[in-house]
């Protein structure tokens, strides 16, 4: 089965007509997408893209053997335009199969958002799933193996790409396929790098796929740690590696103080932000996580680990540092990098980056500083990728 993508894009293209975003400034080139299309052997089209006639033959391609057109969402971008000697434009009821005369085999899903995924099975059994802009399945997705290709708004809806991937939907030689792309990501280096964390990809406006073909899936990094200053974007970076994945559980090393509206208020952002399928936990005592299988992790944050460690061994008083202090952190800290070596589960775990501004006054302060530091290098020597977060953008420091 052979899959031609007429376009890419979200309903209204990228760049958006009349918008001065900096995104659609960028979507120049390659960058540049018209509203998402999709046509299946010549044969079946889903969706309509502006000039898809014209589209078509952009890609080497014909609309003249379309036998079947499918329309997957309303329509809410630019007049669509519809070429003469095409059958007319329909939508497969929720539930429902369609036989196309082409031999394809076609399947609607029930979405939770207005729209219709449409599974399409060709004459040699190879397999795609493509779901509207916003969608996601309404429930599990019942399926006997995974897609060949899911093509679906990775940038927009990550937890459908989560309810995918607990079905079995989406496995680990899946091409996952980001559309409808829009302007809400920065197109170029920044939107691949972001697909890349959810094991997605994108490709330009005309590319041809063989369904079935190996194509080299995102090489997902097993142990993440992100590093940043204050109000950096960092947590905000983490969590975003992990949207697409179902289960997660979350690990706050802060714990809750009484009366601190302030502090009570961040955790609350926080919470509120994390897609619902996620479990929260909150410790410190990371080694057994750590150990034990299960969903992946996200550890928020090391700094505040590394505080209670030494509130619990009275490390901020100079006396008790010197007499036995250091050496009870420095096993703490041992102990948890050995188990982020040896750890079998997925791990994101955010962290201050600290020691680049003003020296800390007072001793207890400069030993925070200086523990914290060695604490990042020795987590950040265990793990496959390491990212410095600026301002909101996300630098990679390995992988």
């Amino acid at each position: 089965m052979e899959l031609t993508l007429l376009g890419t894009g979200a309903p209204d293209g990228l760049p958006r007509p009349g918008c001065p975003c900096a995104a659609c400034a960028l979507a120049v080139g390659e960058d540049a997408r018209a509203a998402t299309a999709l046509l299946v052997d010549g044969a079946l089209l889903l969706d309509l893209t502006p000039g898809p006639a014209f589209a078509a033959a952009r890609a080497g391609r014909s609309l003249a053997g379309v036998r079947q057109v499918l329309l997957s969402h309303p329509n809410h971008g630019p007049p669509l335009e519809f070429p003469a000697g095409l059958p007319a434009p329909g939508r497969v009821p929720d539930g429902r199969e369609l036989s196309v005369i082409s031999g394809h085999r076609v399947r609607a899903m029930a979405l939770d958002a207005p729209g219709t995924g449409y599974e399409v099975q060709g004459p040699e059994g190879g397999r795609l799933l493509y779901l509207p802009p916003g969608g996601a399945p309404a429930g599990l997705v019942a399926v006997t193996a995974p897609y060949d290709i899911v093509l679906l708004d990775v940038t927009g809806r990550p937890d459908a790409l989560a309810r995918l991937r607990e079905a079995g939907a989406v496995g680990a030689t899946t091409d996952v396929l980001a559309v409808h792309l829009d302007h809400e990501v920065p197109p170029g280096r920044e939107l691949h790098r972001r697909l890349a964390a959810a094991g997605a990809r994108a490709v330009p406006d005309g590319t041809t796929l063989t369904v079935g073909d190996y194509h080299a899936v995102p090489d997902l990094p097993r142990r993440t740690l992100v590093l940043g200053g204050a109000r950096s974007g960092k947590s905000v970076e983490a969590e975003r590696r992990l949207e697409s994945f179902p289960q997660v559980l979350y690990v706050a090393t802060g714990g809750t103080r009484e009366g601190d509206a302030d502090w009570a208020a961040r955790v609350a952002l926080h919470r509120e932000r994390r897609p619902a399928s996620w479990r929260t936990t909150e410790t410190c005592d990371l080694v057994p996580l750590l150990a034990a299988e299960g969903p992946p992790l996200l550890i928020d944050c090391l700094a505040l680990w590394l505080t209670h460690v030494m509130d619990e061994a009275g490390a901020w008083s100079d006396a008790t540092w010197d007499g036995g202090g250091r050496q009870a952190v420095t096993e703490r800290v041992r102990e948890l990098v050995a188990a982020v070596r040896a750890t079998g589960r997925t791990l994101v775990a955010v962290s201050n980056e600290v020691g680049s501004g003003v020296v800390p006054a007072t001793s207890a302060g400069r030993r925070f500083r200086d523990e914290l530091g060695r604490l990042n290098a020795a987590f950040a020597a265990e793990c496959e990728q390491v990212l410095l977060v600026v301002a909101g953008q996300a630098l990679p420091l390995r992988g």
